[in-house]
């Protein structure tokens, strides 16, 4: 396997620390989801990654099948769940598709979400659900 890309980030003190990139690019103050207006959490950096690498993946598809669109918006709702036996992550994705049919953006979006890293990495872990829209 070809490496293209390492990112290397640190946390220190959990969800109440803060996080770190290598470089610095990245320097967030982390707190439980709710309690500081200035701070993150774990659930939207992942939200964040997700709707980002999904909408590059639909873009690429769109361009290797050489469609023609008039722009995407993805919305990650990534939603921290509590069970008896521990806590796991759900994922539903909002896919904004404009200047296209449905048929064509229902296939741009079961294409991308094939190839994204992120739901390749989810696939069979993670409760992924996937929502198509038209503009």
């Amino acid at each position: 396997m070809k490496k293209l890309y390492t990112s290397t980030v640190t946390a220190i003190g959990g969800r109440e620390g803060r996080v770190r990139s290598e470089d610095g690019v990245l320097d967030i103050p982390l707190a439980m989801p709710g309690v500081k207006k200035e701070t993150t959490n774990p659930e939207q950096l992942f939200a964040a990654g997700y709707a980002a690498c999904f909408d590059s993946a639909l873009n690429l598809v769109a361009q290797q099948e050489k469609i023609e669109h008039g722009g995407s918006e993805v919305t990650a709702h990534v939603t921290l769940n509590q069970d008896t036996d521990g806590y796991s992550l759900s994922v539903k994705l909002d896919v904004l598709v404009r200047d296209v049919e449905m048929e064509v953006a229902q296939n741009l979006v079961d294409s991308a979400h094939k190839v994204c890293p992120y739901s390749r990495a989810t696939k069979d872990n993670v409760t992924v659900e996937v929502e198509s829209r038209i503009a």
